[in-house]
């Protein structure tokens, strides 16, 4: 995420050049897919405790 946020701020500066602002996109562009992925496995992992029960966290239970 840090690196990701170091990115977006060159990029949002204008001061790199072309090349340099496509390279970083580009590598922006993995780091977003490799957090998603990262917070998908984590968001299976999480358990709800419901009661006495832990149950599998849904996203229906996020927007409550």
């Amino acid at each position: 995420m840090a690196e990701l946020a170091q990115l977006v701020t060159q990029m949002e500066s204008g001061a790199l050049p072309l090349e340099a602002s496509v390279a970083a996109y580009a590598r922006g562009s993995e780091l977003v897919k490799y957090c998603a992925a990262q917070l998908e496995k984590v968001e299976s992992q999480v358990k709800v405790l419901e009661g006495d029960m832990l149950k599998p966290f849904s996203d229906d239970e996020a927007t409550q």
